[in-house]
């Protein structure tokens, strides 16, 4: 066998560290509600703006914004550490999009990386 071989072999048996992928699923957990509360903020601006023809809270779209990218950083992070299938991350990439859907899509995937990782 190479040395990159070797190597190669080495990293794909390396014993995964809980703790990091428990800091990470929490991280994953508080980005996943936070962009859900913002969104149903976001869902009253838009019914505030449209429904009643007032504009003076537009800087929720700009906050929900941020925090949404936040999210996806936070659910890559996770999906990379965990290993999730392409599938799957772009599909929880997604629940931050659909109100209610990041609530109910973190309960799933952290009864997944609990059970998977013993958490």
């Amino acid at each position: 066998m190479t040395d990159a071989a070797e190597t190669a072999d080495t990293a794909a048996d390396a014993p995964i560290d809980n703790s990091k992928i428990k800091g990470a699923l929490l991280r994953y957990r508080v980005m996943a509600w936070a962009t859900g509360i913002w969104l149903l903020v976001l869902c009253a601006e838009l019914i505030v703006r449209y429904g009643a023809d007032n504009t003076s809270f537009k800087w929720v779209e700009f906050v929900h914004g941020w925090v949404y990218f936040v999210y996806l950083l936070m659910a890559i992070d996770l999906a990379i550490r965990v290993r999730w299938a392409p599938i799957k991350t772009i599909l929880t990439l997604l629940a931050g999009t659909i109100p209610f859907l990041s609530f109910y899509v973190e309960h799933i995937r952290t009864r997944d990386v609990k059970e998977q990782f013993n958490l």
